[in-house]
C-alpha cells in the first residue's frame, strides 16, 4: 500500500513544530483562559508553572505531546510566560532537567482536558468514517486528505499516531472509495456496452490510431470539413450507447477525475489496469465525451453561422476556450440550438454541403 505520498515538509511538521507559530495562531491555541491559569498556578515553582503551560498549548497546536517537552519556539514561551507574569523565562531549562515531571503533567493533561489515543474504538470509528465519507465524494490528493485527518484529530483532542500510521490509513481508505466507484460504473453497462467500450482500445486493421485516440481528439479547424468531422465524433460518441445509464449515484467530481486520466492514459496503461477499473474508466471517459463532443459542434457551428464568422484559426481557439471558461454567462452571443445539432448529427452531411460564410 502507497504511503510515499507525503513530502518531507509534511513528515518533518507532523507533530513537530517546524518554526515560530504566527500571531493568529498564537492567539488561538496558546491563549490561556482563567481555567488553565487556575490549573496552572496549582504547580509549584516558576519552572514546573511554565512547563506544565508549554506541554498544555503545545498539545493544543500540534495534536502530540513531544519527547523533549521544552524544545519549542522561543516565541512560544515568551508568549506562555507573559500571561503567567513570569519574566524569567530560563528557568525552563530546570523543567527539562525532571523528565519524570513532565510525563505526569503530559498524563494530568490528558485527563484532565479529555485528551484520547489514536487506538480509541469509537475515535477510530468516526475518524474512518470521516475519511471514506470524503475520500468518496472528492477527488482530493491523498497528501490533503493526510493533513484533512491530521487537523480533524488535532480539532477532537485525539492525539497523533505515528506518521506512517495515518498515511497508511489514508491510503487505505482511498482504496476502498476507488475500489467501490470501480465496482459501481464496471456492473453500469451491460455486456454489449462493455463490448463496445473495450473497442475504443483497438486499433482497427490498416489503421494507425484506436478510436479511443481518434475521439480524445476534439475539432481543430472551424470550416465545413472541421464540422463534418465533429459531428461524425459526436455520432460516434452517442453509439458508444451509454447516455441512458443512470450515474446520479456516482460523485460528478470523481467521474470528471476519472474522464480526464482516460483523456491522457496510453493503451498500454489500459491493459495493465484490473478489468473493473479499466470498465470505470472508460465508461466516465464515454460519458464525458458525449457532452464535450456537443460543445465542440456548438463551437464550430458558432464559428461558421454565428457572430465570429470570419475569424482566423487562432482567434477561434481563443473564443472557444474562453467561451468554456465562462459558459452560460449572461450576455453570450447564442448559440446554434440543441435541436440544430440533432438535426445536423441525424444527416448524412458532407462538406460541400456546408457553406463556410464568405469574410466580411
Amino acid at each position: 500500500m502507497p504511503t510515499d505520498f507525503l513530502t518531507d515538509e509534511q513528515e518533518q511538521a507532523y507533530g513537530h513544530y517546524v518554526g515560530p507559530p504566527s500571531a493568529q495562531q498564537l492567539s488561538r491555541y496558546f491563549h490561556l483562559d482563567d481555567a488553565d491559569r487556575e490549573r496552572v498556578n496549582e504547580r509549584r515553582g516558576a519552572a514546573n508553572k511554565l512547563g506544565f503551560a508549554v506541554q498544555l498549548t503545545t498539545v493544543r497546536f500540534l495534536g502530540t505531546f513531544l519527547a523533549e517537552p521544552t524544545d519549542v519556539p522561543s516565541d512560544v514561551v515568551a508568549y506562555v510566560a507573559a500571561q503567567l507574569g513570569i519574566r524569567d523565562v530560563a528557568c525552563l531549562a530546570d523543567y527539562a532537567a525532571r523528565p519524570i515531571t513532565a510525563w505526569e503533567h503530559a498524563a494530568e493533561i490528558r485527563r484532565i482536558y479529555g485528551y484520547r489515543d489514536f487506538t480509541d474504538p469509537a475515535e477510530g470509528f468516526r475518524l474512518v468514517r470521516w475519511l471514506y465519507t470524503r475520500a468518496w465524494l472528492s477527488s482530493e490528493p491523498l497528501s490533503v486528505l493526510f493533513d484533512l485527518a491530521t487537523a480533524r484529530l488535532v480539532e477532537r483532542q485525539v492525539l497523533l499516531p505515528g506518521v506512517s500510521i495515518l498515511a497508511r490509513l489514508v491510503a487505505r481508505i482511498r482504496e476502498r472509495a476507488n475500489a467501490r466507484l470501480y465496482r459501481k460504473l464496471a456492473r453500469m453497462p451491460s455486456a454489449e456496452q462493455r463490448d463496445r467500450l473495450k473497442e475504443l482500445l483497438v486499433v482497427p486493421a490498416g489503421a494507425r490510431r484506436s478510436a479511443l485516440d481518434r475521439l480524445r481528439r476534439g475539432p481543430t479547424q472551424p470550416t465545413a470539413s472541421g464540422l463534418v468531422e465533429a459531428l461524425r465524433r459526436l455520432s460516434d460518441a452517442r453509439a458508444l450507447g451509454v447516455s441512458e445509464l443512470d450515474l446520479s449515484g456516482i460523485p460528478a467530481g470523481r467521474l470528471r477525475v476519472l474522464a480526464r486520466s482516460a483523456s491522457s492514459a496510453r493503451a498500454q496503461v489500459f491493459q495493465r489496469m484490473p478489468a473493473e477499473r479499466g470498465i470505470a474508466t472508460l465508461l466516465a471517459f464515454a460519458c464525458a465525451l458525449q457532452a464535450t463532443a456537443h460543445d465542440d459542434v456548438l463551437d464550430v457551428l458558432d464559428m461558421l453561422l454565428g457572430p465570429s464568422a470570419g475569424r482566423t484559426s487562432y482567434g477561434w481557439h481563443a473564443d472557444r476556450s474562453r467561451r468554456r471558461r465562462a459558459a452560460l454567462t449572461a450576455g453570450a452571443p447564442p448559440r446554434p440550438s440543441r435541436r440544430a445539432v440533432q438535426l445536423l448529427a441525424s444527416r448524412a452531411v458532407g462538406p460541400r454541403r456546408i457553406a463556410t460564410p464568405a469574410r466580411p
